[in-house]
């Protein structure tokens, strides 16, 4: 054996912060070859592990809460490729939302998170100490989901008693939100009483009242509850004649705008004990991410019909007297939804809204439009975008 042989030096593995870059890169390199090849006729059997994998890797990270990841994930493929980015980030948001658990004597059950957005105008807003102080109302309420309709009759349904409010909603995370999930699951499924870490974690504390007695309080808020059936259910069944499926939401459509005003007197007891008047608006139930982004979305449009309103009333401009520009903006790396207000040529107001990646600019620009409209303004033109120096890029009337 030779002598004074010196030791080799083990090589270092990649430390964890190289780890999650590479399962970063993975999840973000996945879901742009899955992208890529969704239209083609039938997905080769590397593809179609690729994607058991994808969707393997999105479970794990939820599991060991490595939201991180999945959150830079979706970041990087925003910059990377517009496509591969919504279908990573509904991925992760349709498995964090929705857990399938299979039975061995049975068909298999499926357990989401649904959110209904609601806004509520009280004078001087919300009491937290007030709310979901009514038991009977608060049961009432969470019957009604099956009672018209809104879930099967052979589904379970769970209710929170707390009227969630946006940075309550906005702070559950990923993997937050499929603990939550697997709470329900386990509570709805099991006859013993277990403790809810994840759901009582999502109770924060509203922020302070900032209206006086005397104000007009409009705040947004998000009911929040589950729902567990059998995945075969034929009450969720969508058509696949296109005309069918269309007919199929328009029904219940109708049958939550039925429930809206069946349970409106219910929420209102909810909200407040001291026989103050308050009006509830309600949006449309949906699964959590989806309702919290209709939510989020109609609340920065009252909020920029807000601020075009106050810019009138300053200067004194009535609604017809003034013409507008909307367009696209990108502000600090940030796509928003632009709206200038002027008069006689001169700008008097100006609001901006965030842009979801992925939803429909110009259906965007209509709904932005019909707003615009409501207040009173009629002459609308639409700007190809805002340029760096604030001017508007070539501009269009708008023709609805």
């Amino acid at each position: 054996m030779p002598k004074n042989k010196q030791p080799v030096p083990r090589k270092s593995g990649p430390s964890p912060e190289d780890k999650e870059d590479a399962l970063t890169q993975k999840l973000c390199d996945l879901a742009i070859d899955l992208v890529e090849q969704e239209d083609s006729e039938a997905m080769s059997a590397a593809l179609t592990q690729a994607e058991g994998d994808f969707r393997k890797l999105i479970k794990k990270c939820l599991y060991q809460k490595k939201d991180e990841i999945l959150y830079a994930a979706i970041e990087r493929a925003r910059y990377a490729d517009s496509g591969a980015h919504l279908f990573l980030r509904a991925c992760v948001e349709e498995t964090a939302e929705t857990i399938v658990v299979d039975r061995p004597d049975g068909p298999a059950l499926e357990v989401n998170a649904f959110v209904i957005p609601m806004f509520v105008r009280t004078g001087g807003g919300l009491d937290s100490g007030q709310c979901f102080q009514d038991q009977p109302a608060f049961e009432a309420l969470t019957k009604s989901f099956q009672e018209a309709q809104l879930e099967s009759p052979d589904a379970k349904v769970v209710l929170i008693s707390h009227a969630y409010h946006l940075d309550e909603i906005d702070s559950i995370t990923y993997s937050h939100l499929n603990e939550m999930v697997r709470e329900a699951f386990a509570s709805m499924s099991d006859k013993k009483a277990a403790p809810m870490p994840a759901i009582d974690r999502s109770l924060g504390v509203w922020p302070d009242n900032v209206f006086a007695p005397q104000d007009q309080a409009v705040e947004l808020r998000f009911l929040l509850g589950f729902a567990l059936k059998r995945i075969d259910d034929p009450f969720y069944q969508v058509p696949q004649d296109e005309a069918a499926a269309d007919a199929y939401f328009a029904e219940r459509e109708e049958r939550f705008q039925r429930w809206t005003e069946r349970v409106a007197p219910l929420v209102q007891r909810c909200m407040v004990t001291d026989g103050r008047a308050v009006e509830i608006n309600f949006l449309y139930q949906d699964l959590f991410h989806g309702g919290k982004e209709r939510g989020i979305a109609e609340y920065f449009m009252l909020q920029m019909m807000s601020e075009l309103n106050h810019g009138m009333q300053r200067h004194g401009v009535a609604p017809e007297k003034t013409n507008a520009t909307i367009g696209a903006a990108d502000v600090r790396d940030e796509l928003l939804l632009r709206v200038n207000l002027y008069a006689d040529g001169t700008l008097i107001a100006t609001s901006e809204k965030p842009f979801v990646l992925g939803r429909d600019l110009d259906a965007e620009v209509d709904d932005t439009c019909d707003a615009l409209m409501t207040l009173g303004v009629k002459s609308l033109a639409v700007a190809r975008k805002f340029g760096a120096d604030g001017q508007a890029v070539d501009v269009r009337p708008y023709e609805g």
